[in-house]
Parts: C-alpha cells; structure tokens; sequence
C-alpha cells in the first residue's frame, strides 16, 4: 500500500482546485503504478513501463528529520528536539532527565491536543487528511491516495506513530491510513506506540489522551 510509484496520481489530483478529478483521468494513470512495475539488478533500477515514476515525497521529510537529529548528534548535542512539520526526532531527555511532553492535535479541533506523548529517544510521525484535501458537497477527500484505486482513503482521519526511526515511524503511519479503520489493529499487532483518530471522532491508540471519557482503544 506504501507505493512509491504512487506519486504519479498528483496529474490527476489538484488539491487547491475545489474540483476532484475525473475517473478517466484516474484510470489512465492507474497502468503504470504499482512497484512490480520497477526493475533492480545491482544498482540498475529499470521501469516495465515509460512514464513510471518514482517519487520519495512520503518519507522525504523524514528522512531529513533524522538526518539533521544526526547531524546535531555528531555535534556533540546531547539533548534536543528537531521538529520538520510535525515528524519529530528527540535526541536524549531534557536537561532534569524528564522526557519531552508532545501533543498530538485533534485533526478537527486543533486545540487543545487530543493526547500527549513522553520521548526520552527515539521519532514521531503523523500522517493525515488535514494538511491537504479537497471538500466537495460537504465529504472531505485527502492527499493520501489508494495506489490500487487512485481515490482517496476513507476510515481514520489521522494516525501518528512512535519509533526509533522517522521514517520508519511515517511510513507505519501512512501505512496504517491506508489501510482505513484496518489500521488501528494491523500497528497493534505490531506490538508499536501509536494514537489515531477516525472518521467518526473516536480517538485513542497506546497513549494517554485527554478530554475524553473513553477508554483507550
């Protein structure tokens, strides 16, 4: 589902346009999308068919997340936090060895946060339908495309994932909305920390949340 040939789906979709696509314009990208589609022998990466493109946009500012933690790390700083739009990398506690309080927004209602999270070490990524999205007669369809399909996922409206990687955090994360309200138990079967809110406004995950009775889900 995490389909880095997937990108191509952006000729299609104009998120700041107010208008979805067409259907055929949809079905004419579909073809060359799929990562069965790209060759690798030994550093020679290959396309079966022209106009197959890769696009690394999903794990880009993750990776450099990590890559300025590192650089800061090389430095000699011993305690920081790098924060690239929300995708964190936390480089040891704070100065008294508490760990770093984050909060988790509410997609809908920004403040106050949904959740908290404590990181001593380690990354944090969300992956959502706010940042990017068109509402057409009143039904929101995200930047977050289904490769197989070329539309927008549907069930959960945001998830955010602890790891010891950024990337590896994101991409759980995208992972997770994509697969729609399968999410939420294919992570907790992978045994990682990680806080979602759905469609309908239930929110919980592993960690504590806030202003709402519910129990953790």
């Amino acid at each position: 589902m995490f389909d880095i040939t997937s990108g191509l789906l952006r000729k299609a979709w104009d998120f700041s346009s107010g208008n979805l696509p067409s259907r055929d314009a949809i079905a004419e990208l579909l073809p060359r999308i799929g990562l069965d589609k790209v060759g690798w022998c030994s550093s020679r990466l290959t396309f079966e068919i022209a106009g197959t493109e890769l696009d690394l946009g999903g794990i880009g500012k993750e990776y450099a997340t990590d890559r300025a933690a590192g650089i800061c790390a090389a430095m000699g700083v011993r305690r920081g936090l790098v924060d690239l739009g929300g995708d964190i990398r936390v480089i040891g506690p704070l100065p008294d060895g508490g760990p770093w309080t984050i909060g988790i927004r509410h997609s809908r209602n920004p403040a106050p946060p949904m959740a908290t999270v404590d990181l001593v070490s380690g990354a944090l990524a969300t992956s959502g339908d706010y940042e990017r999205f068109v509402e057409v007669e009143g039904r929101r369809y995200s930047h977050i495309l289904n490769p197989q399909t070329g539309w927008p996922v549907r069930g959960l409206s945001s998830v955010s994932v602890i790891s010891l990687d950024c990337p590896v955090a994101g991409s759980l994360a995208t992972i997770a909305m994509l697969k729609g309200r399968d999410g939420t138990a294919w992570l907790r079967s992978l045994g990682v920390r990680y806080v979602y809110l759905d469609e309908d406004g239930n929110f919980g995950g592993t960690e504590p949340t806030l202003n709402d009775p519910r129990p953790i889900r």
